[in-house]
């Protein structure tokens, strides 16, 4: 197969019925470099960028998995969009979005997603995309 590493999506095409930020956008932590005193923020194996992590709503009524993990690689931590009035959830668009397969263990294992970005938009906003020469 000709595909190896992240599947370069369109954020509409994963979720179209859209995404909120649910929690803080915060250093993701790298285990194998960390120690219980000393915690050690992830980066990029390819960028060498700082990873960061959030926790999200998928909006979709009927998604299996409603909330998810997104990683973004940034060179500065993230900063969501504005909240809505009245709720709890940030509406969002992931920026340059990547998909990478992986399995998830248990009883009956299954093939599970790992979400990653380079930054968060306001819905409406022009999302940054990021154009390979050909």
């Amino acid at each position: 197969m000709a595909i190896s590493g992240p599947l370069k999506v369109d954020f509409a095409d994963v979720f179209p019925f859209g995404l909120g930020v649910v929690g803080p956008v915060e250093p993701m932590r790298d285990f194998d470099a960390s120690t219980a005193d000393r915690p050690v923020q992830a980066r990029d194996k390819d960028t060498g960028q700082p990873i960061w992590q959030v926790d999200c709503m998928d909006f979709d009524p009927d998604a299996r998995e409603r909330t998810l993990k997104v990683k973004i690689v940034s060179p500065v931590q993230p900063v969501p969009p504005s909240a809505v009035e009245g709720t709890p959830v940030r509406p969002v668009v992931l920026e340059n979005l990547t998909l990478t397969a992986y399995v998830k263990e248990g009883n009956r294992p299954k093939v599970g997603w790992s979400l990653r970005c380079t930054g968060l938009a306001a819905p409406g906003r022009a999302v940054n995309k990021t154009v390979s020469a050909a």
